[in-house]
């Protein structure tokens, strides 16, 4: 990430750092600031990018987790789910009683989610799935690998994937306040929804910020 300052003042960009902590949207924040709307919009976008690189430089999960693919974009007639035509793929994984990793995808094979599974937990974990096809290579990998089967049951007891599947419904309903995303800016909103997932308290979400500002000096 590369680190450059922004004009802004100190004190602007930490009204502005509070406003975002706070769900307010960067036109919105613009005007409460007193700051040109672009400026605003643009110090949103370096605080989504600061985000993305420290979310992605986290050790892998251990453990029990929960994996899972979920598809975002507006409402569209057709299929739902797997079969959506132009929704945008994303693949997620939850350490249960922990933190959660979001990835927007191509596409949910095999090849495509076999790699990001082997670089984001670590070997002998427990882990838990649906029973899409594109998990099967788990079987025979180093992982402990149990299955739910939607169509028969919602849950087993602990053999559930209820986690990651809340946060989906958490992270949809905070981007639909948005009203339209670009998929270009989308991967950043959804790492935005995974940061806010994994530091849950304002106070801790606007230190961890502080923090990492002060390293990337944005």
């Amino acid at each position: 990430m590369k680190k450059r300052r922004c004009r802004l003042s100190s004190y602007k960009q930490s009204k502005l750092l509070e406003m975002f902590v706070g769900g307010v949207p960067a036109r919105t924040a613009a005007e409460l600031a007193d700051v040109n709307r672009h400026s605003a919009t643009l110090y949103y976008h370096k605080i989504r990018e600061m985000i993305a690189y420290e979310l992605d430089d986290d050790s892998p999960f251990d453990g029990e987790v929960e994996l899972d693919e979920s598809y975002f974009g507006g409402h569209r007639k057709g299929n739902r789910g797997r079969g959506a035509a132009g929704k945008i793929p994303v693949f997620g994984i939850l350490k249960r009683g922990g933190k959660v990793y979001t990835k927007v995808i191509p596409n949910a094979s095999s090849d495509t989610l076999i790699p990001i599974i082997n670089r984001r937990i670590q070997p002998d974990s427990i882990v838990y799935t649906d029973c899409w096809t594109a998990y099967n290579a788990i079987d025979v990998s180093q992982f402990h690998h149990f299955r739910i089967n939607h169509s028969e049951l919602f849950a087993d007891r602990q053999n559930h994937i209820n986690g990651i599947e809340n946060f989906w419904n958490q992270a949809k309903r905070w981007l639909r306040k948005y009203n339209g995303i670009h998929q270009t800016h989308f991967p950043l909103f959804l790492k935005e929804c995974e940061f806010r997932f994994n530091f849950g308290s304002p106070a801790e979400q606007l230190q961890t910020l502080k923090n990492w500002k002060r390293k990337h000096l944005i």
